[in-house]
Parts: C-alpha cells; structure tokens; sequence
C-alpha cells in the first residue's frame, strides 16, 4: 500500500512538473518565435538566417549518406524527438491516465474530435473550388505549451479541472495531427524500407513483450526505425510515435517504469530546447512584402479562431445533451467555451504540417497567418476568462 502511494505521488509530481515545463517553454516558444520574426526582417542578417537553415551538414560514409540541411535536422530529426515524447504522454494516458477508462477519457476526446473536424471542414469549404485543399490539417492543431501557459497565468481562479480538460485534448488533438499526418502528409512509399520499419517495430514490440526493459536497446532500434521510416516515404516524425508505443510501462510499480523515466528526461529536453529551436527555425519569415489574403489564409485563420472553439463547444455540448459524456461538475460551459478559444492557438503544430504542404510565397503566408491566428485566439480567451469568467472576483 505504501509502495503504491509513493509511486501515485511520483507520477503527480512529474505531471507537475510537465505542466510546469509546458507553461515556462510556452514562455521560451514565445521568445524565440518573435526572435526570428525579428531576425528575418533585418536586411542585414536576414540572408545569413535563411542561408544557416538551408546549409547541408552531415556526413557520407561509401554508400551510407546522412546529409540533411539544418532545417531538415530540426524538423525531421529533432521533431522525431518532440515526436517520441508525444507519444510517450499519449501512451501513458491511455494506460493509467485521463484517457484510460471511457466514461472518463470521453468528454474531452470528444472536444478534441470537434476541435479537428469543424476547422477541416472549414478550410475545406472555403478551399473547396481551389487547388489548395491539401491544407486542411493546418488549422486542426493546438499547441499545448501556449494554450496551457495561458492558462496556468491566469492563476488558480482557472480550476484544476479545466487544466486537466485542456491537457487530455491536447493529447487527443496530438494523436489525431499525427495521424493526419501519416496519411495525408507522406510521400510516394518505398515498400522495401517500409517492410523493413515494420520488420522493426516488430522487433521492439516482441522486446517489450518477453521483458526487456533496457532503455539503450529501444533507443538503438528507434534510430534504425527512423532511418527506415525515412526513407520509406512516410514523414519520419511518425517514427518517433511508434517508438513510443513500444516503451515498456510497468503499471504495478509506475515511477520505476522505463516510459515515466524516458517521459522525465525528454519532457524538457523538449520544452527548453527542441519547440524553441522548431520555432526559431521555422517563424522567420518576412513581413515586408505583400501579404495576400486568399482562400488559403482565410481557411487557416477562420478555422482556428472560428472553428476550434465552436467545434469544442458544440460537440461537447451535444454529447452531453445526448447522454454520450458527461461535464465535470466542477466545470461551467463558459470555462469550455473558454478552453476552445485557447485551443486555436495552433502554432507549432500548425506551422509543422504548413511545411509539409506549402512551399515559397504560400508557406510565408501560411506560416504569418498561423502567427496572426494563434495571437488572436490568445488575446480573446484571455479577455474572455477576464471579462467573462472572473468578472466576480
């Protein structure tokens, strides 16, 4: 009994910790996004920025080449470890979590799914006539490290409740980008390197299986999953999900568990180094010269600021209405209305599948839409809790 009392504490404080790392990186996501929008629009520094991301680095061995440009280090490489540790919160969720058991997981999956399908049918409806409908999964993402930042500095009169709402739909609404990713946003698939991805994740599910909890061998077999998924055709972010589903997680001693202490090192490996970096990476793009609003802008704004909290609200709503999910009774539907408008705050996620779809003048424009879209969704939730739900106190 006391054994499991301390791991219950254990699990707790790293799930404060990780809010607490989420909140802070949202701070520093914050800094380095407007550090390169800076950085882009000096004439002097701009080409040294933009000719950085695009220099090759890497290394050729006879037939084996492991050249990328910068920015592909960072968006494929580093990504696969933001990636990795996604899928470690998504996994654990699922097993002992806020998702583990129906009844409880069903309210905020369901905010999550109308989260994602309203702003896709948006973009869409407006893309419909248009060659651009390929980026709808743009304005579908939340960015959990800005939206709870927000949150957490609203200060305590934002119920625990309503954190832990947010936190679980976020991890649903990650899933599904991924997901979307995967099926939409992947290359003409090469078989053989793709046998051999499976022949591998195989290989690390059949470890876990017979007991092998020795972090080093996963690790060695997720570098060769990369490389394989890679070159299979398949975005090779998803390589770093699929290795997370094979991390053991011993349920009868959970803090001793190789996923919670994997969980531990990667949480602020990605939260102080790996989002920042994407940002710094990815946000530099250049103001000055003609903005074009058309369908495509006008789909990603619109489903974001528009179509994340109605679709949080409505479907929430209606399930309840139904009898499918019930609202925690500590919540109002004020406070979800409220998450849904700190829900278009897409960001990272958004401007990740903006560089999957669009190229040249459309991906600039995408990328200072995302930009313009996350502002706007942070400044009205905020006004909303402010004006709406603590106009009491």
């Amino acid at each position: 009994m006391i054994k499991t009392t301390k791991a219950k504490n254990k699990v707790l404080n790293v799930i404060k910790e990780f809010i607490t790392m989420e909140s802070f990186g949202g701070v520093l996501l914050l800094f380095t996004t407007i550090l390169a929008l800076i950085v882009a629009n000096i004439e002097s520094i701009a080409p040294i920025y933009h000719s950085f991301w695009k220099s090759n680095f890497g290394f050729i061995f006879k037939e084996f080449s492991a050249t990328l440009t910068m920015q592909e280090w960072v968006n494929d490489v580093l990504m696969a470890i933001f990636f990795l540790s996604i899928g470690l919160e998504i996994k654990k969720e699922i097993l002992i979590g806020n998702l583990s058991g129906i009844k409880k997981a069903a309210f905020p999956i369901i905010a999550a799914f109308g989260g994602m399908i309203l702003p896709i049918c948006i973009y869409i409806g407006i893309n419909f006539a248009s060659d651009y409908k390929h980026g709808f999964g743009i304005p579908m993402a939340t960015d959990i490290a800005f939206a709870l930042g927000i949150i957490l500095l609203l200060g305590k009169r934002v119920p625990v409740e309503l954190k832990i709402f947010l936190v679980t739909l976020a991890v649903v609404d990650d899933l599904g980008a991924i997901v979307i990713i995967a099926l939409f946003y992947s290359g003409g698939i090469e078989l053989v390197y793709l046998l051999s991805a499976v022949f591998v994740l195989l290989a690390l599910f059949l470890l876990n299986k017979f007991g092998v909890k020795n972090m080093v061998v996963y690790i060695i077999g997720g570098v060769f999953l990369w490389y394989f998924v890679h070159h299979s055709g398949i975005h090779a972010t998803i390589a770093g999900v699929l290795l997370a589903f094979t991390i053991p997680l011993r349920t009868e001693i959970v803090s001793r568990s190789p996923l919670i202490k994997l969980e531990h090192v990667l949480n602020p490996l990605s939260a102080f180094f790996i989002m920042p970096l994407f940002a710094f990476a990815n946000a530099g793009v250049t103001i000055g010269g003609e903005f074009v609003v058309n369908s495509i802008t006008i789909g990603i704004f619109l489903g974001l600021v528009v179509g994340k909290p109605l679709g949080i609200f409505l479907f929430t709503f209606l399930s309840e209405k139904f009898g499918i999910a019930k609202k925690h009774e500590n919540l109002s539907w004020l406070h979800i209305l409220g998450a849904g408008f700190l829900g278009g705050i897409g960001f990272t996620m958004s401007i990740f599948i903006a560089t999957l779809t669009f190229d040249g003048g459309l991906l600039a424009e995408s990328k200072i839409t995302i930009i313009a879209s996350s502002l706007a969704a942070t400044i009205i939730g905020i006004i909303f809790f402010k004006a709406v739900l603590f106009r009491r106190a």
